[in-house]
């Protein structure tokens, strides 16, 4: 019985992104428990990380598709930890992370992502002892590590982001930068201060297919921001400065 009531907590979770999962310790008077906001809009990465968090014990999950709800959960709950791929929610790099972190300072903020260049890692980590880095492609006991260590207030670093913040980085020659035509289009239209959202409709395309190019455009180029991606574009001649927005 107690496993289908489980199941059902579960379930709820995923179909109702505003529906709080939280472990059967909960019931429990006077239990303190640690609260969670998972910041991604990707329906199979919530699931995932639900399911591992359900197995941790004193935990209260929430889940936050975009970044006004992340704003609204954070204001509720100013402690809480934060597993954010910021890639998915229109943050600009890492001066908006570090705004957010200097707007909830006892917020502690995991970020996971699929790329994440050393320079970018280098800024967050330097800026804030509550900030941990998980790829989306780690495996699940390093997972379950991370969320154990932050959940008891501690630093991860995962070992792709250890290995990265020990190599010197090396800034990509201009010849070896091939960007696709749709590709300068896009970091074009980002230029001119065009949200993921806004050029996805400009271009009769989903918010992940233009996700993607923008994040291969960051890979590309070495960078995690949009002015960094344009320095570099301009610098570069990639990008003609009159199409540059500040």
């Amino acid at each position: 019985m107690m496993l289908q009531t489980y199941n059902i907590f579960f379930i709820f979770s995923i179909i109702f992104p505003t529906f709080a999962l939280s472990g059967r310790i909960k019931q429990q008077e006077g239990t303190k428990m640690k609260q969670i906001i998972i910041a991604d809009n990707q329906d199979i990465t919530r699931a995932g990380l639900l399911h591992v968090l359900s197995r941790m014990g004193e935990v209260s999950c929430q889940v936050a598709a975009g970044k006004s709800e992340l704003m609204y959960r954070l204001k509720a709950c100013p402690e809480a930890v934060v597993i954010l791929d910021y890639t998915l929610f229109d943050f600009s790099g890492a001066a908006d992370l570090l705004v957010l972190g200097q707007r909830y300072p006892l917020a502690h903020l995991v970020l996971w992502s699929e790329e994440l260049s050393v320079g970018f890692i280098r800024s967050v980590v330097s800026a804030s002892g509550l900030v941990s880095v998980l790829m989306k492609d780690a495996k699940l006991p390093e997972i379950e590590q991370c969320l154990d260590y932050v959940l008891h207030g501690r630093r991860f670093l995962c070992q792709h982001a250890a290995g990265l913040l020990l190599t010197p980085a090396e800034t990509p020659d201009r010849e070896t930068v091939k960007l696709t035509k749709t590709e300068t289009e896009i970091l074009k239209e980002i230029a001119l201060g065009m949200t993921t959202r806004e050029i996805a409709e400009k271009r009769f395309s989903s918010f992940h297919t233009v996700n993607t190019h923008r994040k291969n455009i960051f890979r590309k180029l070495g960078v995690n921001s949009v002015h960094e991606a344009m320095r570099y574009a301009m610098r570069s001649g990639l990008v003609d400065a009159a199409d540059y927005c500040i």
